[in-house]
């Protein structure tokens, strides 16, 4: 017995644990998540710095445009030799020269810049919001979950109302109803003023429409910690609901909310490019790879195919919620018993 017990610690020691226990897709989501989190945060004094024009007040990077340089292709592809002559006349006149080390679009402005500013934006709007609809998740399932009866019974009815009603139609009418409260209200569109409001509203709007499925999640996972004997004696000892969810609870299902807030922010950010890119999000000239995706969209055609613009805010979209989603699921294997189970039989 006691060799058989002995054997049985040196298999559980010998099994990898932190990052080596991670999978090879996980390990790469992590790197690649790490990499553009990184480039667009740490980019932003460079993106958000202003450029002196010829015959113009200095304006942000992100903004400033050069009409002489419009749909020139990245630095390393081939350039037409008019553009080349183009390119050394401005250069010569001192006025502004954009990157190019992704292009430039309709307007002159620098695509490089862009991207990276509209990756902040995207993935601010999808943490924020993925952290909104957490938050609400847990707090209203909780609730739900440690009263029980009538009030559990009325609260989870409202979800399945919810369940019911197009999220992506809610999240667009409410778009629309602020757009015509800040049009009343005078407020400029182009200002940082109009810009912040958009931001607000479309991660307000999104995270309130995506904590349905986490609050059924903590329910369960609340009236299964009902039923344990730790909760009996908290009951027994005269222990608060709000000090029982809070000090013994909350850490059962902190491993449910992590994975859940893993995969909500791809499902934010994928929600962020859509609107976006139906031009209820966010707008010109503030960017995100939504409406990038957009503006390239329209010029990628049979005469003329600027495939740069298109590229690269979808290639960026794509990489990000691959990422996420592997870094998701890794997590899910973490706190899930029966996975952690399959990987010590094999």
């Amino acid at each position: 017995m006691t060799s058989a017990r002995s054997d049985a610690a040196v298999a559980v020691a010998r099994q990898p644990h932190g990052w080596a226990a991670w999978s090879p897709p996980a390990r790469a989501g992590a790197a690649i998540l790490a990499c553009i989190v990184a480039l667009c945060v740490l980019s932003l004094p460079w993106t958000l710095a202003r450029v002196e024009r010829e015959g113009g007040a200095p304006v942000r990077r992100y903004e400033a445009g050069n009409l002489q340089m419009a749909l020139l292709p990245p630095s390393w592809w081939a350039t037409p030799a008019a553009a080349a002559g183009v390119i050394e006349q401005e250069r010569a006149t001192g006025n502004y020269i954009p990157s190019r080390v992704l292009g430039t679009d309709r307007l002159g402005r620098d695509l490089f810049a862009r991207c990276l500013l509209g990756g902040a934006v995207s993935l601010l709007v999808g943490a924020s919001a993925a952290l909104i609809a957490v938050t609400v998740g847990t707090l209203y399932g909780a609730l739900s979950g440690a009263r029980g009866g009538r009030v559990d019974d009325a609260l989870m009815r409202t979800v399945d109302v919810l369940y019911g009603l197009p999220s992506m139609l809610l999240v667009v009418l409410l778009a629309v109803a602020v757009d015509g409260v800040i049009e009343r209200l005078g407020v400029r569109r182009a200002g940082a003023l109009g810009q912040g409001i958009d931001l607000v509203v479309l991660l307000v709007a999104i995270g309130a429409t995506s904590w349905l499925t986490i609050a059924r999640v903590i329910r369960g996972q609340v009236l299964s910690l009902r039923a344990q004997p730790f909760m009996e004696a908290c009951r027994a000892l005269g222990i608060g609901p709000a000090r029982q969810f809070f000090r013994h609870a909350l850490p059962n299902v902190a491993g449910t909310v992590a994975v859940y807030a893993a995969l909500a922010v791809p499902a934010a950010i994928l929600a962020e490019s859509f609107l976006s890119f139906l031009g209820i999000g966010v707008r010109d000239p503030m960017p995100s790879w939504g409406n990038l995706a957009s503006e390239g969209l329209s010029e990628v055609n049979t005469v003329h195919s600027r495939w740069w613009l298109l590229l690269w805010p979808c290639l960026s979209i794509a990489a990000t919620l691959l990422a996420l989603n592997f870094l998701g699921d890794a997590l899910r294997q973490a706190v899930d018993p029966a996975a952690a189970g399959r990987r010590r039989g094999s």
